[in-house]
């Protein structure tokens, strides 16, 4: 069966970063794709070669495929915040869903038949579920959802059209850091949002106290960095088997309100903390936990870490250090 190179779109991110390195464990290469509007080259390892072009730019994407020729492509690249996408919907239509089909362009050009997309458990909403599963109702309540619910469909009719392999990967809420250089840096993620306040000596917001929620706070279903890089790489195996279509689930299977994720950030960290509860965020949805059996069955993945290991990995990684802090 095929195994080689794997082309990672935004690679040079925080879990695009994660993901070349599970593919270089697994004894595949990679090649990284990144325009570094949000990624940087620190994150790139050495032997890695970083191709500094957009995703939208279908004819350089082309040429790039052609010339590496990739067993396929993980596809990463792209926007990820809901509050930002109410705010900017025509930026995520444009990044998103333009970047899917500009990549669906070029792999039709060149031949190429394999894809593991980075797809979001924002394309069910507030499900009427405690625990969701694969086949629930997708009802986005942000233009992030939606684009990565596009990103899904379109993704499968070409499968379906064109005899290309598809997993569709839904993440939950991610956490944690390899190491210092791949640590999350992101605006609007929980636990590094925590993390700045506290080095500010600031309190920490949380958005929303009146959710209907044990807590009133909202509730995910959180996942490790390093167990999602190591989905990519279980899905990335099955379709170098066969060009399934497939649509799973990766988190733990367990919800944590906000209140909870303060109450291990007290804990792993040993320090005080005080937090101010503040307005709700625009297309922030009360809970939203994963039921993970199909890809323990079809993929034979379960993450591997608890939420104490997710926030001390990345507590570890946001301490000052040498490295470069850009």
């Amino acid at each position: 069966m095929p195994r080689g190179r794997w082309l990672v779109t935004g690679g040079a991110g925080y879990i695009g970063s994660h993901v070349v390195r599970a593919l270089l464990r697994s004894g595949r290469d990679a090649v990284v794709v990144d325009d570094l509007s949000t990624g940087t080259t620190g994150r790139v390892p050495p032997e890695v070669d970083l191709e500094p072009i957009s995703v939208l730019d279908t004819a350089a994407l082309t040429s790039l495929l052609e010339r590496v020729r990739p067993v396929g492509v993980v596809h990463l690249a792209g926007k990820k915040s809901p509050t930002e996408s109410v705010a900017d919907p025509l930026l995520y239509a444009r990044e998103n869903a333009g970047g899917v089909v500009s990549l669906l362009d070029a792999l039709r050009a060149t031949g190429g038949t394999r894809v593991v997309f980075s797809s979001s458990c924002s394309v069910y909403g507030t499900p009427d579920l405690d625990i969701v599963g694969e086949d629930a109702q997708t009802v986005p309540e942000s233009p992030y959802g939606e684009s990565k619910l596009y990103g899904e469909r379109v993704l499968n009719a070409a499968a379906a059209a064109y005899g290309l392999g598809v997993v569709n990967l839904r993440y939950f809420n991610v956490v944690g850091a390899a190491a210092a250089e791949l640590r999350d840096t992101g605006a609007y993620n929980l636990v590094p949002l925590v993390f700045r306040a506290l080095q500010r000596g600031e309190r920490p917001r949380v958005f929303g106290g009146d959710y209907p929620t044990p807590d009133g706070t909202c509730v995910r279903d959180y996942v490790d960095v390093r167990d999602l890089a190591d989905a990519h790489v279980r899905a990335a195996e099955v379709l170098e088997e066969d060009l399934r279509t497939a649509t799973y689930n990766v988190g733990r299977g367990q919800g944590s309100s906000v209140l909870e994720v303060l109450d291990v950030v007290r804990t792993v960290t040993g320090r005080p903390l005080e937090h101010d509860v503040v307005e709700r965020r625009p297309g922030d949805p009360a809970r939203i936990v994963g039921s993970v059996e199909r890809i323990a069955h079809e993929l034979g993945w379960r993450a591997q870490h608890d939420l104490t290991d997710m926030v001390a990995s990345a507590w570890a990684a946001d301490r000052p250090s040498p490295v470069d802090r850009s």
